[in-house]
This record gives C-alpha cells, structure tokens and sequence, in this order.
C-alpha cells in the first residue's frame, strides 16, 4: 500500500506531455461517471491553462485560491476546494500556477509536494475514493510531482494520428519516478480518444501501441463526438450535457473499468 493513501483511495494521475488528446475532457468525463456510481471523487487541476476548472463552470479569474497556493503557500487543502455542479469536488488551477513550476524547482523535495498534500487531506479526515490529477502538457515538476503522489497512470492518446512517439517519453519518465520517488507506480494503460471507428487506421494505431510498449488499452476507445466540444461551454460535463450519447457512455464504460482495476 502506498504511504500516500488513506484506505480505500485511488490515485490517478492522467498524464500525456502532447496537448489535444482530450486529457481533461477524460478526467471531467470519468469523475462524472465514478460520481453517478456514487465514488466520492477530488479532481486536481494541475494545468495551468485551467481548462478543467473552467470546464466544470468555474471561471479561474474569479477565484481567490487555487492550488497553486496549496503546492507553494502552504495554503490548506481543504479551504481551496470546491464543490462542482457535477458532483465531484475540485482542487482548481489559476494562470499563477505557471509560476509554481519555477518556484518549486529549487526546493527540496519538490516530487513530494503533491503527495504531501494529499496525506494531509487523508489526516484531516477528509476521504475520498478517487482522486483523479490532471497532468499539463509537459514532463515538468508539476507532471513528475503527480506521478510521485499517484498509485496509477492513465494515458490518453489520440488515434487520429500515430501520436504515440511521445508515450516513450512518458514512460521513460515514469520509469525514473519508480526508481526514484515512488515504487508503487503502476501504468493503467492507454485510454484511446478522439476514435473513428470507421477507419482501419484508428484501428492500427491502438494495435501498434499495445504490441510496442506492452500496455493494457483501456476500452472502449472514446468516440470522437462534437457533443465533447459543447460540453465545457455549458461548464459541464458530458454526462450532464449530453447524457445519452456515445461519448458519454463510453466513458461511464471506462469508469466502469477503472473501477474494476481499482478492487484488483
């Protein structure tokens, strides 16, 4: 058991350094759905575009408290958080937050500052069942800080191209977190997104990725769907959105297994 759970909580960092592979439409989508199945669930907004929070109907300008402030400030965990419309709480990101990545590169320590906060929030009582962190698109602090406080990653990737030369990167990346700040790192697998199920080539991509690095591909590959589009314009999540489409089922089917991995 990692030192950094309370009993009973999932730590998952979703994390591609390549921008457009619905990295955050995944982590709004699945905490919807874990929610629907009654998990208590903290989404970390760990980008400093803020797309996640303003995606769950958050404006990132309006907000005194960010997490920034808990990674370098000191500030409580448990006065940052919010409560979203969609059922999960949220640990939301501002513009400053691009700042923390230079603050933090001359502490000491700086791998564990995520992992500090979250047994903080274990001590204080507060427990959830899942905590899903959504990574920016980079291999920085703040990337390498998520995967030393997670027990697993999701990769999402899209299949539109081979989009995957950046997976080895990843990997590489996660291979000296294991060695280095967190031993019990386990890769969950690759979530396939932005999947036209049409064409062979979707198809090949996700072959090609499961036989050259040997990861598990979580199904079903998420369809590519304008409804993903509309969705954080009405800040909220697909499920709310848009609640009977393909999208949206998909990802309450990868929520699904997610779960199942989690009692594994």
């Amino acid at each position: 058991m990692n030192s950094a759970k309370a009993p009973g909580t999932t730590i998952l960092a979703v994390a591609n350094q390549k921008g457009g592979v619905a990295k955050t439409t995944s982590v709004a989508s699945i905490g919807a759905a874990l929610a629907e199945r009654g998990q208590s669930v903290l989404l970390v907004d760990l980008d400093p575009q803020a797309c996640l929070t303003f995606s769950l109907g958050i404006d990132p300008e309006d907000l005194e408290l960010s997490v920034h402030h808990v990674l370098t400030k000191g500030t409580a965990v448990d006065e940052v958080i919010i409560t979203t419309e969609d059922g999960v709480d949220l640990l939301p990101a501002t513009i400053e937050l691009a700042r923390a990545e230079a603050d933090l590169l001359t502490r000491t320590g700086r791998e564990h500052v995520l992992r500090g906060v979250m047994e903080d929030l274990a001590a204080s009582g507060t427990h959830y069942d899942w905590v899903l962190l959504d990574c920016p698109p980079s291999l920085g602090v703040l990337t390498v800080a998520a995967l030393t406080a997670a027990s697993g990653v999701l990769i999402p990737l899209q299949c539109e191209t081979l989009s995957h030369r950046g997976v080895g990167q990843l990997l590489d990346t996660v291979h000296d977190v294991r060695r280095f700040t967190n031993r019990d790192l386990s890769v969950w697998g690759v979530l396939p997104t932005l999947y036209d199920g049409r064409t062979n080539h979707a198809r090949a991509v996700l072959d090609t990725i499961s036989e050259t690095y040997d990861l598990e591909v979580v199904e079903p590959p998420i369809p590519k769907t304008i409804k993903f589009a509309e969705a954080p314009a009405a800040g909220r999540s697909i499920l709310a959105t848009s609640r009977t489409s393909k999208g949206a089922q998909a990802y309450r089917e990868v929520a699904g297994s997610l779960l199942t991995r989690a009692a594994r």
